[in-house]
């Protein structure tokens, strides 16, 4: 099996630039779509990773392909510049709906697993597919506190369906398999089994915290054991090409994302960027 493409790579947010600008073996991040604005100059800091040749990949939040509603066009736009601003080789968006008749909701919502909601999902993956102008599209599962009821599809077979039906790769957030199992009371490693795994573009890490009785995908809290398993569970599998770790708010202290980064090398059984 060949070694993965990218390594582990870290989200680049302003506020730790200067800590991921400083990573001498960073071959990949990610940035927030929405935090780019296409009218002015990249953030020296980010472009300064792309002169080096970095991968950086724009993650959208806003374009609600899981709503009923066809998608704003300007949004897909929008996507296609940043990815055009980065030279990046690919983007990525969530399988979700953020807004409905006008109200946004400020959250990723799931969207009943039917197969009227494929239809849904594969029109508006469709008309941001045009957009992007053969720019590849991954999309990415999210962490749901509750699902809708009376299924049609499991989940593997929802977004397997949707994946065949798009083109489009996987962009696999193994915390997010994680707290989905977790809060269901299922396996992780039964959806592993299930999944295109061939697919992935790359995968997201990241830490959580229990609380009201749910495990909750925070982005602030610390990588736990359970999803450094994961990894493991998943390389054991297959070779993805990058392995992403995702913070967001309360930043600890450079050491400490360090010593997550190795944690996440370690469990992949790849090489340290640090």
């Amino acid at each position: 099996m060949s070694g993965p493409r990218y390594g582990v790579g870290i989200g680049w947010r302003p506020e730790i630039a200067g800590y991921v600008a400083g990573l001498p073996g960073l071959r990949f991040t990610e940035v927030v779509a929405e935090s780019i604005h296409t009218h002015a100059p990249v953030p020296d800091a980010l472009a300064e990773l792309v002169g080096r040749g970095v991968t950086v990949v724009p993650h959208g939040v806003k374009l609600s392909l899981g709503g009923a509603e066809p998608i704003a066009d300007e949004r897909a736009a929008h996507l296609y510049e940043c990815a055009q601003l980065l030279n990046a080789p690919l983007v990525s968006e969530h399988i979700a709906f953020v807004r409905a008749g006008g109200v946004e909701a400020g959250h990723l919502l799931p969207v009943p697993r039917t197969r009227e909601a494929v239809a849904a999902i594969v029109a508006n993956v469709r008309r941001t597919q045009s957009a992007l102008g053969g720019v590849p599209l991954a999309l990415e599962p999210i962490a749901a506190l509750f699902d809708w009821p009376d299924p049609e599809l499991t989940e593997a077979q929802f977004l397997t369906e949707i994946l065949d039906r798009t083109g489009c790769a996987l962009l696999l957030d193994i915390a997010n398999v994680y707290a989905n199992a977790r809060n269901r009371h299922e396996s992780p490693t039964a959806l592993l089994d299930e999944l295109p795994l061939e697919r992935i573009a790359y995968v997201h890490v990241a830490g959580g915290t229990e609380a009201g009785g749910f495990y909750h995908d925070t982005h602030t809290d610390a990588v736990p054991a359970e999803v450094l398993t994961l990894i493991k569970d998943l390389c054991a599998r297959t070779t993805p090409p990058a392995l992403m770790l995702e913070r967001d708010g309360d930043y600890p202290a450079a050491a400490t994302l360090t010593a997550e980064l190795d944690a996440i090398a370690a469990a992949a059984g790849w090489p340290v960027i640090t």
